[in-house]
């Protein structure tokens, strides 16, 4: 079974401006509410340390008092950077 679907009333540029202008109202629709998801990313302590210009034992007091999360692979440490930002504190609370 097969449908035909006729357009009398409209010029083809007519029509190709309808369908532009459907997809645009759908692109913009579905752009408003994507958001790309960002890949963790991962700092070393020697990074942490400098982006705070600190000592690397202060890195590493922060981790003892629990201000930071390390994360661990081997012997290596790394921090994700959206831990070290919502560790951070505004002042004048």
């Amino acid at each position: 079974m097969s449908a035909t679907v006729q357009f009398i009333s409209y010029t083809p540029e007519q029509l190709q401006s309808e369908i532009t202008a459907g997809v645009k109202s759908q692109l913009d629709d579905f752009l408003k509410h994507f958001k790309p998801i960002q890949p963790a990313e991962y700092l070393t302590r020697q990074q942490v340390a400098q982006m705070f210009n600190v000592d690397l034992s202060t890195v590493h007091n922060w981790c003892k008092s629990g201000k930071l999360k390390p994360l661990g692979l081997g012997s290596r440490v790394y921090f994700l950077r959206s831990d070290i930002e919502a560790a951070l504190i505004p002042l004048n609370q």
